[in-house]
C-alpha cells in the first residue's frame, strides 16, 4: 500500500526529546509534533537552532506547516510551538484538559490575573474522537490521560499514532503518574487503548532513554510493545503494573526543567509577558515541592 505521508523524527540530545515532522506530498502540507526550544537553564538563554533546523528542512521541500500538535504539557522541555506559530502560521492543537493543567500551574507559579487558564494560548482544544483534517487524511484524536490529565495521542489514518509521553521503548517502559491529576491506573487503561489498534499499528515516541548499547528508537509496533515492554508487556497484569509504577514513582527525583517548562508550556510555549523593563522572568518557587 503507497501513501503520501513520509515521517521524519528529530532528535534533541538535551531533553531526550523527539519532535516528528509529519509531511504529505500530495498536498503540500506539514505538521509537527511535540516541537522544542532550546533552554540553557544556567544563562536563561533561549535558543530557536534546533527547531530552526526542522523549519530549514521544511522549507527547502517547499511545504506548509498547518498544524503544531502537542501531546500535553511537558515538564521536561520548553515547547517551541508558539515559535513554529509565529514563523509558520501553524496552528497549535492540544488536549481540552490543558485547562485544568492551567489551573494547577497557575496557582503554583502565582500566575498574574492577567494569566487566564482558558486555554487560548492555544488554537484547537480536542477530546476523544475529534478528528483533524490533514490534506486527504485524517488525524483522529485518542485521550490517553495517566501521566498528566491532559495527554493525548494522534491516529494518523489508522496506522501511525504520536503517543507523548504515554509509553517509551520497550527496553524504557512507561512514564511517570505522579504529577498533579496523574494516575497509574489511567495510564494502564491508556496503553491498553494504544494497543488496541492492532499489531502492526506504529507508535511514534516523545523520548528516549537507550542503554548506551543500542541506537535511538523513534517508533515501535504495538506488537513488540506487547512482547517486550519491561512495566505493561502482556504477561504483565494491571494491579501489578499499578503497584510497580506507584512504588517507582515515589523514588524519581523532578524532571531538571520541570519549573522554566511548565511555565512556558501552559502558554503555549510563550514566555511570560515581559515585565516594565522590557524582560520576561520565570518564577523559581522555593519549598514549594
Amino acid at each position: 500500500m503507497t501513501t503520501s505521508i513520509r515521517i521524519d523524527s528529530f532528535f534533541h540530545n538535551d531533553t531526550s526529546t523527539f519532535s516528528h515532522w509529519v509531511s504529505d506530498s500530495s498536498s503540500g502540507l506539514s505538521l509537527l509534533v511535540d516541537p522544542v526550544m532550546d533552554f540553557d537553564q544556567k544563562s536563561g538563554k533561549t535558543s530557536s537552532e534546533s527547531i530552526d533546523q526542522i523549519l530549514a528542512a521544511v522549507a527547502e521541500q517547499g511545504s506548509k506547516v498547518v498544524y503544531v500538535l502537542e501531546t500535553h504539557a511537558h515538564a521536561d522541555h520548553l515547547s517551541a510551538a508558539d515559535y513554529v506559530r509565529g514563523q509558520t502560521g501553524a496552528r497549535i492543537v492540544v488536549g481540552k484538559p490543558i485547562v485544568e493543567v492551567q489551573q494547577i500551574f497557575a496557582e503554583v507559579f502565582n500566575e498574574p490575573a492577567s494569566f487566564l487558564a482558558d486555554g487560548h494560548q492555544f488554537d484547537v482544544l480536542v477530546e476523544e474522537g475529534d478528528e483533524l483534517e490533514f490534506g486527504e487524511h485524517r488525524i483522529r484524536v485518542l485521550s490517553t490521560p495517566g501521566h498528566t490529565p491532559a495527554c493525548v495521542s494522534y491516529l494518523l489514518d489508522d496506522r501511525s499514532v504520536f503517543v507523548g509521553d504515554t509509553i517509551f521503548a520497550p527496553d524504557v517502559g512507561t512514564a511517570r503518574c505522579d504529577f498533579p491529576k496523574g494516575d497509574a491506573t489511567t495510564l494502564y487503561s491508556s496503553i491498553q487503548k494504544l494497543f488496541a489498534l492492532g499489531n502492526e499499528t506504529r507508535l511514534y515516541l516523545c523520548h528516549d532513554y537507550p542503554p548506551v548499547e543500542r541506537e535511538l528508537i523513534a517508533s515501535v509496533t504495538v506488537a513488540e510493545q506487547r512482547q517486550a515492554n519491561i512495566h505493561v508487556a502482556d504477561a504483565v497484569a494491571p494491579a501489578e503494573f499499578v503497584a510497580m509504577r506507584e512504588k517507582r514513582d515515589a523514588g524519581l527525583e523532578m524532571p531538571r526543567l520541570i519549573l522554566p517548562s511548565l511555565q512556558v508550556n501552559i502558554r503555549a510555549g510563550a514566555l511570560p509577558e515581559p515585565e516594565a523593563n522590557g524582560v520576561s522572568y520565570l518564577k523559581l518557587p522555593l519549598n514549594r515541592f
